[in-house]
């Protein structure tokens, strides 16, 4: 976008000069001399979503009579080219501004009435012909389509993207948790030794906690399918035309394929934010539990010499610029940190929830912008994840035999039969002299041998016999 050739263009605080070559105007030209900020513009889901928005809702005009065929039908065809993805490089305002994301409405009017203009045969600039306010905006506001776009683009995105990579991690720990279910190993409580379990039964807790993490964010969407159409400024639906709101609704399942509804109460829906917290506090419980895994994998991988070393963990690139031969759980790490940053983007999403005042929650740029990246950053992350880390992941089944077979928990199992004093006093013995449970209670000649083999088989703690037994 070169400035070489400017045209000048007129809004309510006076004249302003733009470069010739893009599609906004002047109001969004101001936003960007005013919010030079973070450099970091909406997404294009966000995008898209506002495009599908000015679709529907020159539909609905037309339907009513309110909008001209021929300028209706311009607008259409202009904001289905960004709603494909277009004209992507002309929104630019910067994600901290205005409050309610005035100056982001504005952006998309002024680029879909210039990008219409042309379509229609004339220059940009020429709103008399195709006015950004009075035609591509008709029936709308700022308060009511940006809460609306938010719930649009997050929906499609989850949709999309995120559900289907959540279903993916969760058949890769279903995977491993078959494939690990006989690898047993010491179980570990407060970081120390406690009874045993299997490496499946660890990973089959990993898979549940996703599995109940997906479901909360599909009970958040259901929320995220009421939209603010027609609401307008405060919700009373002021200069939307009667049967404007259903219509719209109407279009918008038509273009998204999803089953969206509007607005119980369109004062709710202006006001406050409650399905957008409720999605976001989904999102951080997801990325709570992935910091969980995360930090299990790096404890199970830690050595592989002086750590725990029961998982084996694919090299995907060298772990260190001084010591050679280093390999990093740097899957995990990454994972970490997405995750981090979500819980982060969640604290800015509820701060800004409930800061809205009367009949408007003006920050609604800020919601956007962080529930949107959340959304992206767990799909990202997740995705590399799995390829990574998960799809190649093997246990040492001779480390974790070795370490359950040493574990003073097993002394666990002598309780019932020795009494938890006495079996106390041989696992302190145990300790103090590092030798094994097993040899103790042999010296001692306290049980027979068979009872010894039985009660100290790491696998039978497991449990794992008696649930085949209850599965029969």
């Amino acid at each position: 976008m070169g400035d070489s050739v400017v045209r000048f263009e007129k809004d309510t605080l006076g004249v302003v000069q733009i470069p010739d070559d893009v599609y906004y105007g002047p109001q969004t030209a101001r936003a960007i001399t005013n919010f030079k900020v973070s450099g970091q513009s909406l997404p294009q889901e966000f995008i898209q979503a506002q495009a599908a928005i000015k679709i529907a809702s020159s539909k609905a005009n037309m339907e009513l009579g309110k909008l001209d065929s021929l300028i209706g039908s311009s607008i259409i065809r202009a904001a289905s080219e960004v709603r494909r993805g277009g004209l992507i490089e002309h929104f630019v305002v910067d994600v901290f501004q205005a409050g309610a994301g005035t100056s982001q409405n504005m952006n998309v009017n002024e680029v879909i009435a210039n990008r219409a203009l042309e379509i229609m045969g004339h220059e940009k600039g020429l709103y008399d012909i195709i006015h950004p306010n009075d035609h591509v905006n008709m029936s709308q506001s700022s308060n009511d389509t940006i809460h609306t776009a938010i719930h649009i683009a997050a929906v499609e995105s989850m949709k999309a993207d995120l559900l289907p990579i959540i279903s993916e991690l969760l058949e890769l720990l279903n995977d491993r948790t078959s494939e690990f279910m006989q690898v047993v190993k010491p179980g570990r409580t407060h970081l120390q030794d406690a009874v045993p379990v299997t490496m499946g039964q660890e990973f089959s807790g990993y898979a549940r906690m996703v599995e109940l993490d997906r479901e909360r964010l599909i009970t958040s969407m259901h929320d995220l399918l009421e939209l603010n159409m027609g609401g307008t400024a405060v919700g009373t639906g002021l200069n939307a035309p009667p049967g404007f709101s259903a219509i719209a609704i109407k279009e918008i399942i038509s273009i998204t394929g999803i089953d969206f509804r509007l607005s119980e109460n369109a004062f709710e829906a202006t006001q406050g934010a409650g399905a957008i917290l409720a999605c976001s506090s989904a999102l951080r419980g997801l990325a709570v539990s992935l910091t969980k895994i995360a930090n299990d994998i790096r404890l199970l991988s830690s050595g592989p010499r002086a750590g725990m070393g029961e998982l084996n963990l694919q090299a995907v690139q060298p772990g260190s610029s001084i010591m050679p031969g280093k390999v990093n759980p740097v899957m995990a790490e990454m994972l970490n940190m997405a995750s981090f940053q979500v819980m982060g983007n969640d604290t800015a999403i509820m701060m800004a929830a409930q800061a809205g005042q009367l009949e408007l929650n003006v920050f609604t740029p800020l919601m956007a912008h962080n529930l949107l990246r959340s959304i992206s950053i767990l799909t990202g992350a997740i995705a590399s994840f799995n390829k990574k880390c998960l799809e190649n992941m093997g246990a040492d089944t001779k480390r974790c035999a070795e370490l359950a077979d040493s574990s003073l928990a097993l002394v666990t199992s002598l309780a019932p039969v020795l009494g938890y004093s006495k079996a106390a006093d041989i696992a302190y013995r145990a300790h103090n002299e590092k030798r094994s449970i097993r040899e103790i209670v042999v010296e001692a000649e306290i049980l027979p041998d068979e009872i010894i083999k039985e009660l100290l088989d790491p696998m039978k703690l497991t449990g794992i016999e008696n649930d085949r037994q209850k599965n029969r």
